[in-house]
């Protein structure tokens, strides 16, 4: 079976050529999902697994991700390692200036939910998903290059369930409960720019 067989789409063909029909949410899914530019940075030790996950041996390229120095060309942040409350506002700074569409696959333990740091460490952020939304946790500690290739092909498979007109479903959300900010009504709905928190949660994301 050709590649063409196995497209959602109808082929009428005549003479000298042929015409190809389907939906344009799957031209353009396709496309996103099959060109995944990802931002080349990295936090703590996970980011030596995203080394080697984009090295020959696993080669990102074969699902068409490189790595761009600029959020500018992204499309994908993997926040790959500790995220501290100093590092928290340049994470969130970074993902505001990655264009739409664009998506966020939390790497490790500590990037999910704090890591072996929850309950010994003042200085680290308990979840990336605070500040911003995330589209794939990948578990580990850190997690081996195989599953960070298997969260990529994950967030493709999502990507390819999108539709115009139609707000993402984002199910790997934080929802903040009344417990987590005292005082305050639970968080139901994202913040402007994406944020699971209130800026007087961090102090340092006041400004």
């Amino acid at each position: 079976m050709g590649i063409v067989d196995g497209l959602p789409a109808h082929i009428e063909k005549f003479p000298g050529g042929g015409l190809l029909m389907t939906g344009v949410n799957y031209i353009l899914n396709e496309a996103k999902a099959s060109s995944m530019w990802y931002m080349l940075f990295g936090l703590a030790c996970c980011a030596i697994e995203l080394m080697a996950t984009g090295a020959s041996r696993y080669d990102f390229d074969r699902l068409g991700m490189i790595f761009r120095a600029t959020p500018r060309q992204t499309d994908l942040m993997i926040v790959a390692g500790t995220l501290t409350l100093k590092m928290a506002p340049r994470v969130k700074l970074l993902y505001d200036q990655m264009p739409e569409p664009k998506y966020v696959i939390a790497m490790g333990g500590c990037t999910i939910h704090g890591g072996p740091f929850y309950h010994d460490s003042y200085s680290v952020l308990k979840g990336v998903d605070k500040i911003i939304p995330v589209d794939i946790h990948v578990a580990g500690c850190p997690p081996r290059p195989e599953a960070l290739m298997n969260g990529c092909v994950a967030l493709q498979n999502l990507i390819r369930t999108e539709r115009l007109g139609h707000d993402r479903d984002r199910p790997g959300l934080r929802q903040l409960t009344a417990r987590q900010i005292p005082g305050e009504p639970p968080l139901t709905r994202l913040a402007p720019g994406g944020a699971l928190i209130r800026p007087g949660e961090i102090p340092i994301l006041r400004s």
